[in-house]
């Protein structure tokens, strides 16, 4: 445990959390990232509905919970470490869920098996690539803080690579005329989100026992 806890977060060279929590940059970029993702969701969600894209819900499901995310970074932006790392878990488990959720619909979409409309994947896809870059880029600076900042940067960047895949899905659908490339593209999607959220619930549970610990390290 102490290996993980060593840090000063008041030494120079350490950004784990409190340097963005008092910048007024760091707020302002998730309130951003906040409007992106909820215009986005709505934008994906319709246009899901109407291509009949399991990627395409799949991403839309994705840009809510992230928008949820960037609200709870926000409530908790200035909180003691121990409240941003249990906000992390929060984020670590709804990252899990969407991947759960996801592993469903492939499961219903590969029982339906009907295509969906390649060129309205493309096209949504391509904008929510476009607006994916834009906040990664925008938080870039805070991917290596403490498990709340961690995980907005993680759900950024997965969303980013996600919204790639689902214009290979588009590109896949036209070219076979079947639903299965936007089966594998939703199911790796999944596999995304599972794999962030292990990593940043990883990273909050030791944040937390670090936490847990400083009473007894203190006292040596």
């Amino acid at each position: 445990m102490s290996a993980h806890c060593h840090h000063d977060q008041n030494a120079p060279g350490h950004n784990h959390g409190a340097p963005a929590s008092g910048d007024p940059r760091y707020r302002r970029i998730l309130w951003i990232a906040l409007i992106v993702n909820a215009a986005m969701f709505m934008l994906e969600l319709g246009a899901g509905m109407q291509s009949g894209s399991a990627s395409l819900l799949a991403d839309a499901i994705d840009f809510l919970g992230d928008a949820a995310n960037y609200g709870l970074s926000l409530w908790v932006l200035a909180m003691a470490l121990s409240w941003r790392a249990r906000a992390a878990l929060v984020k670590g488990a709804s990252m899990l869920a969407f991947g759960v959720f996801v592993i469903g619909r492939v499961a219903w979409g590969a029982w339906q098996g009907l295509p969906p409309e390649p060129f309205t994947i493309g096209g949504v896809g391509l904008l929510a690539l476009a607006a994916n870059l834009g906040v990664a880029a925008l938080l870039y600076a805070w991917r290596e803080g403490d498990a709340n900042m961690r995980g907005v940067w993680l759900c950024t960047r997965n969303d980013a690579l996600g919204n790639l895949a689902v214009m290979g899905a588009a590109l896949g659908v036209l070219g076979t005329g079947s639903v299965w490339p936007d089966l594998v593209v939703a199911a790796t999607m999944a596999g995304l989100a599972i794999s962030g959220g292990w990593s940043v619930i990883r990273h909050a549970r030791r944040e937390l026992a670090c936490v847990d610990g400083s009473p007894s390290m203190h006292r040596h």
